[in-house]
């Protein structure tokens, strides 16, 4: 059987399910009856660090339904991708409405080569993971803006982005939030048998920078040969749709873009002066980057920086003659979110029932057991990790979490073994990314799909797993064998980080 018909045939089946929307709703009965079937057989783990039981939660009893109740609104008003997606949204509609997008799309990234572009789409996506979530609700939806501009699928504009964003989630040339968080927990974790040892946030800055080109490469290899394939060039008919995305930019136009140049200047010197000085307005308390309100309210930044760019556009180019107009542009893409906040309403119900019922902690600390009981040499040790990671990842999408729970396991242990725990570390940023892609308990998969839909109304679950599949099983192929030629050639992962450690705590 080809891997065409392989796809096709998880694509059916997947499809087979119902619309995403329902399925969380049936997945959220699931998680109810399940807890109470959990609680009733008295299925529990111990706790790694605390040493703890986990039980399961009964969420259909008297205290569950009581927490259900109270926090139905909070579950969906605090849900990471609601505010973040909308706050984004309105920024870039008024981008796209005032014509800023389409020009901007028109003048650069329209005369780069079909196989470039697919390229720096993936390699932006690696990239966008500074910005934290930023990358799901700016870059996916831009990158099938200009497909469809370039006469492509937007389909696969969307699979590429994707793939950069969040199958290689963990990869980037410049040291992200991440990397100081999973630092901080890996630090603590060692210091459970070697009190004192430190974990700083460059340790995997080598390996992860090599990755990025990596990961790159093997989306655009994936997007051209496996993706593409599967989807028809976008048709005349649809070009003709997008006629005002391939004429040449008039004199205003231009007038446009060059006052949105100069503002652009502008608000970077703003954004430098706030954040170069030690003691720059937006830096954080501590006078770092990293957990800055600059990082924090990233989202807002370039929202904010989309909506100015395009009033401003909209103004000099003559698109916009009343003040206000950018308002009808905000309007028109909220009313196309309506699907979309229902989805997010069950997925957030679902996503919290999963976490209060304990039932993804179980399953990854069981997990977690089954390896530590197995005494492999180190890299295939390293390499079972990763596959763990990627296991655990289809059920507890938290990158921060799933590590607070693994890391005080595994890092002590495979330290006693012989492994740093900075190459524990990368072994687990790896399986953490290479699924992200087709697991629907991905908070920002939802995301994705809606998306999706509107460039193909009946797209399911299963058409987004089999078209980002190959991704996820080319990036789990290709970043492990990565790793272990980066262990057998000892290569330092990071400034003062390498494989094995340069002593060992005693046992």
């Amino acid at each position: 059987m080809s891997l065409q018909n392989l796809l096709n045939r998880i694509e059916r089946a997947g499809n087979r399910l119902p619309s995403p929307t329902l399925l969380f709703i049936y997945l959220t009965a699931a998680v109810l009856a399940l807890s109470a079937g959990a609680h009733w057989l008295a299925i529990t783990a111990v706790h790694p660090v605390t040493g703890e039981i986990v039980p399961a939660v009964n969420l259909l009893s008297r205290d569950g339904l009581v927490r259900m109740l109270t926090s139905t609104v909070s579950n969906f008003t605090q849900f990471a991708p609601v505010g973040t997606v909308l706050v984004a949204i309105l920024g870039i509609a008024v981008a796209e409405h005032s014509g800023l997008l389409g020009a901007v799309l028109r003048a650069t990234v329209l005369k780069a080569p079909a196989r470039l572009l697919t390229f720096f789409v993936v390699l932006c996506g690696v990239l966008s993971s500074i910005a934290q979530d930023t990358g799901y609700v700016i870059l996916v939806p831009l990158a099938a803006i200009i497909f469809r501009a370039a006469g492509r699928h937007p389909l696969v504009g969307i699979a590429a982005a994707f793939a950069g964003v969040s199958g290689g989630f963990s990869a980037n040339l410049l040291i992200t939030p991440t990397d100081a968080l999973l630092a901080g927990l890996s630090s603590e974790a060692a210091q459970l048998v070697a009190p004192g040892y430190q974990i700083n946030a460059a340790a995997n800055y080598y390996f992860m920078a090599a990755s990025t080109f990596v990961i790159a490469l093997a989306g655009t290899w994936v997007t051209q040969r496996l993706v593409a394939p599967r989807f028809p060039e976008y048709g005349a008919t649809s070009l003709e749709k997008d006629a005002e995305l391939q004429r040449s930019l008039s004199e205003a136009e231009a007038r446009g873009l060059a006052g949105v140049v100069l503002f652009t200047a502008a608000f970077i010197a703003f954004l430098v002066f706030g954040l170069l000085p030690p003691d720059g307005f937006l830096r954080g308390e501590s006078g770092g980057v990293l957990q800055s309100p600059f990082m924090t309210g990233i989202v807002t930044v370039v929202s904010v920086y989309a909506a100015l760019t395009g009033i401003l556009f909209g103004k000099l180019s003559g698109r916009y003659r009343h003040w206000g107009e950018f308002v009808d542009g905000m309007e028109q893409h909220m009313a196309t979110m309506a699907g979309y906040l229902v989805l997010m309403f069950f997925a957030a119900q679902f996503v919290n029932y999963f976490a209060w019922s304990n039932l993804g902690t179980i399953v990854a600390i069981s997990g977690a057991g089954l390896l530590q009981q197995l005494a492999l040499p180190l890299t295939v040790t390293l390499l079972l990790m990763v596959l763990l990671t990627a296991f655990v990842n289809l059920f507890i999408g938290s990158a921060s979490a799933k590590w607070a729970l693994l890391a005080p396991v595994f890092v002590p242990m495979l330290l006693l073994a012989g492994l740093s725990p900075e190459a524990t570390q990368v072994a687990y940023r790896i399986g953490d990314s290479s699924t992200n892609i087709i697991t629907p308990l991905m908070p920002y998969f939802g995301v994705v799909v809606a998306f999706a839909q509107r460039y193909q109304k009946d797209i399911g679950v299963g058409s987004l797993i089999a078209m980002m599949l190959p991704y996820s099983l080319t990036f789990l192929l290709v970043w492990s064998a990565l790793l272990a030629f980066w262990v057998l050639l000892g290569l330092p992962l990071g400034p003062g980080a390498s494989i094995v450690p340069a002593s060992l705590p005693m046992p």
